[in-house]
């Protein structure tokens, strides 16, 4: 049994519910906000354990919302969209979003993200003994404050990025497949799709790296995956 709370900012009533019968059947206590206003205001009383929000709502959309929420607290975050492009994708991504499911879905996958997300997001919240602050030079991650720095100065980084960041960087020089990122960082198997990984993998990128288009720290390894490199 459960004991997370799960905020739903969604304004097609019929899903909303529909989301929640599956989610509270997990045993998950479920808030749905109809617009992007009210999901801002449920966010600050509520202290939500993960956000399902829809990316088209009025007053305020999913985007902006999603922006308001990563600004004021770590926390997963899967946003929901009858649209499928690559750039809507990246743009939710490159917000902050920790994952992306387009309408129509299935509610059991929905669920199974939900699990995943507040699985890892626990693992990498509540670090053990072996999740030692690493450092590479003027790059340190520290997973007690989930926090990275570069040079002195905090890199902001979406949970789902950091995760990503610290599962490489925690193993140095070995090299991941894609399947095995994705059940790593993500939890679940080819629920996602390989040009979500590449996403992240550019968005850290352009984070940490002196020169993106020649990488220091997160090599790519042709035909297989990635390693992390860093004296």
């Amino acid at each position: 049994m459960s004991f997370d709370r799960i905020l739903i900012v969604e304004d097609e009533i019929e899903l909303a519910e529909l989301v929640r019968d599956y989610l509270e059947k997990e045993g998950f206590e479920v808030i749905h906000a109809k617009d992007g206003e009210e999901g801002l205001q449920q966010f600050q009383d509520a202290d939500p354990s993960l956000v399902i929000l829809d990316l088209m709502l009025p007053k305020m959309d999913g985007m902006e919302l999603c922006r308001r929420m990563r600004s004021k607290a770590m926390l997963p975050i899967i946003m929901m969209t009858a649209k499928g492009s690559d750039t809507d994708k990246i743009v939710g991504l490159g917000i902050g979003a920790d994952d992306y499911i387009t309408k129509p879905f299935s509610p059991s996958e929905l669920v199974a993200r939900v699990k995943a997300h507040l699985r890892r997001y626990r693992y990498y919240s509540e670090p053990s003994k072996e999740q030692q602050s690493l450092t590479f030079g003027d790059l340190v991650i520290d997973p007690d404050e989930y926090k990275v720095t570069l040079r002195g100065q905090v890199v902001e980084l979406s949970a789902r990025e950091f995760k990503l960041l610290y599962v490489l960087a925690s193993h140095r020089s070995q090299v991941f497949t894609k399947d095995q990122l994705f059940d790593k960082v993500w939890g679940y198997d080819h629920l996602g799709d390989f040009n979500t990984l590449t996403v992240y993998i550019r968005k850290i990128r352009e984070k940490i790296e002196p020169d993106p288009s020649l990488p220091k720290y997160i090599k790519t390894v042709w035909g297989v995956g990635y390693k992390f490199e860093g004296e």
